[in-house]
């Protein structure tokens, strides 16, 4: 995750130390443990060749609060079936509406993925990102009209 900042995100943080600094500083080993095994929390990792090469995270209020891949294996679709797996959870967790901030040079992906740009929001770590949500559809017709009376398109 922190190799996918300081080097996949040179475009938001411009090799800012401050930016930077501050987007890595909650990036610690505890505390993304601590995330992972928050059980309000779902993660989902990519391994390729026994190397990790992306992780995500979902927690149980629908922010899609982490979702980074290793620059090297951008566009090779692991990002994609990360961010299936959380939707995937958050239906199961009858989650409707999924949100997130990006910094910029990756909105793009999550708007090819049925995203909506909401616009720009400052981030904590003093970063203009683009807020981003998504509706989730139901995808079975049965219950469609009975529980989430959503177009299903």
């Amino acid at each position: 995750m922190r190799r996918s900042i300081a080097e996949g995100c040179v475009p938001d943080h411009g090799d800012n130390p401050g930016i930077l600094d501050a987007w890595l500083g909650n990036k610690t080993a505890q505390n993304v443990a601590t995330w992972f095994s928050t059980p309000s929390n779902y993660a989902v990792v990519a391994v390729r060749d026994g190397a990790l090469v992306g992780l995500a995270l979902l927690t149980a209020a629908g922010k899609v609060a982490l979702c980074y891949v290793l620059p090297n294996a951008v566009r090779s679709g692991i990002g994609r079936a990360m961010l299936d797996g959380l939707e995937q959870k958050a239906r199961a967790w009858d989650i409707g509406r999924l949100h997130l901030q990006s910094p910029p040079s990756s909105s793009a992906f999550f708007e090819r993925h049925g995203y909506t740009n909401a616009g720009k929001e400052k981030a904590c770590f003093g970063l203009e990102c683009d807020l981003l949500w998504k509706s989730l559809k139901c995808t079975d017709p049965a219950q469609r009209k009975r529980f989430c009376n959503c177009s299903g398109k």
